[in-house]
């Protein structure tokens, strides 16, 4: 842990109990060192604040102080995980006080911390998917990575269902797939003309790989059916050696198909349902 440090018009009366509830961290809880500072610093910052606006001893602080405090935080541009981290320290700082007998109640038990707003998802540009799409296979595992590759934009799969895909969950006649998505509940998705060529090119290599009696549509090396952190790998060594200028991963050609497919046909309940979401809420966030 780091020196306590002098802050400028604080009040002995607000910085030595700080103090005491920082060595208490690191020599009764063994906090690490790090742990230790995050506190001091959090808290110190708070202090800061409270001077600032008058305050010279914790005891006067009340719930409605705080809450123009995390105001003051959420004006400054903190977000809401971090202001919540700020919460949780003040929350056990004013537990050290009751157990001192330093102070009556604590002030900051009921209050949460603003949302943050959700991150917006990855996407690929359009030309540059093509561009990795286009790239000629060279063996039959690289058939076998450009069928996954080009079925999971094709039709927004999530890496699981892809990963569950089997021989007989593909209808190549009508272009469909069938896929079991979260909650067991089915869903029977179109399948584009590249996707469908690309799996036929596929199963022409599949046999030489499989184990007798294996009914998963993509096979390892093993013969068996291919893991989620296999597909992840492929994937990314897909992007890296055909010069993607970002990390290639199964969320970002589910959120591309999402995106590309509401910038050209406007329906959200459609892709909603092609998705797989139960709230409309969660397709949302692509608009």
């Amino acid at each position: 842990m780091s020196a306590v440090p002098e802050t400028p018009g604080v009040p002995d009366e607000l910085s030595g109990p700080l103090t005491d509830f920082i060595r208490h961290l690191a020599s009764e809880k063994r906090h690490s060192p790090r742990t230790c500072d995050s506190y001091q610093r959090d808290l110190f910052r708070l202090a800061g604040w409270l001077a600032g606006n008058g305050f010279t001893v914790w005891p006067r602080v009340t719930n409605h102080d705080l809450r123009r405090y995390v105001a003051t935080l959420s004006r400054e541009g903190l977000s809401g995980r971090s202001i919540a981290r700020h919460l949780s320290a003040t929350r056990r700082f004013y537990q050290f006080l009751l157990r001192e007998k330093q102070a009556s109640d604590n002030p900051a038990l009921d209050i949460r911390a603003p949302r943050s707003g959700r991150r917006l998802p990855r996407v690929a540009d359009v030309d540059q998917l093509s561009h990795l799409l286009d790239s000629p296979p060279e063996d039959p595992l690289e058939f076998r990575d450009l069928c996954m590759f080009e079925l999971m934009y094709s039709s927004g799969l999530r890496l699981a269902e892809l990963a569950s895909l089997d021989l007989d969950t593909v209808d190549l006649r009508s272009g469909e797939v069938r896929v079991m998505g979260k909650g067991g509940k089915e869903r029977l998705l179109p399948v584009g003309g590249k996707a469908v060529a690309a799996i036929r090119a596929w199963l022409a290599h599949r046999g030489g790989l499989a184990n007798d009696g294996e009914r998963a549509l993509f096979v390892s090396q093993r013969g068996e059916r291919l893991s989620h952190r296999s597909i992840q790998a492929r994937l990314s060594r897909w992007g890296i050696t055909r010069g993607a200028d970002q990390k290639l991963h199964p969320h970002l050609l589910r959120h591309s198909f999402a995106s590309h497919m509401l910038e050209s046909s406007g329906d959200l309940r459609a892709v909603q349902e092609l998705l797989g979401h139960a709230d409309i809420t969660t397709t949302q966030v692509y608009t």
